[in-house]
């Protein structure tokens, strides 16, 4: 068996996603069987990834985990900021 992972790692929490994909045995059926089972599986990683980001954030805005200095880039983000002198 081989595994899909991806690695969410932070100072204060770390989350590993994994999906196991059946190897092959060199036949091209079987190599096609375990494209096919990458195929979808790397879709579903991604949802769950993207899922656990987004409770993430709604839990840093809920904690109001932005400094003053955060939340001044965030609202200029994008913005060619000038500082006066």
């Amino acid at each position: 068996m081989a595994n899909l992972n991806a690695v969410y790692a932070a100072p204060d929490t770390s989350k590993t996603f994994e999906h196991v994909i059946p190897t092959t045995t060199g036949t091209l059926a079987a190599k096609q069987a375990h494209l096919t089972a990458l195929q979808a599986q790397v879709p579903k990683l991604q949802d769950e990834i993207n899922a656990f980001l987004t409770q993430r954030m709604e839990e840093d805005k809920k904690a109001g985990a932005l400094s003053a200095q955060e939340a001044k880039e965030e609202e200029n983000y994008g913005e060619e900021v000038v500082e006066e002198a």
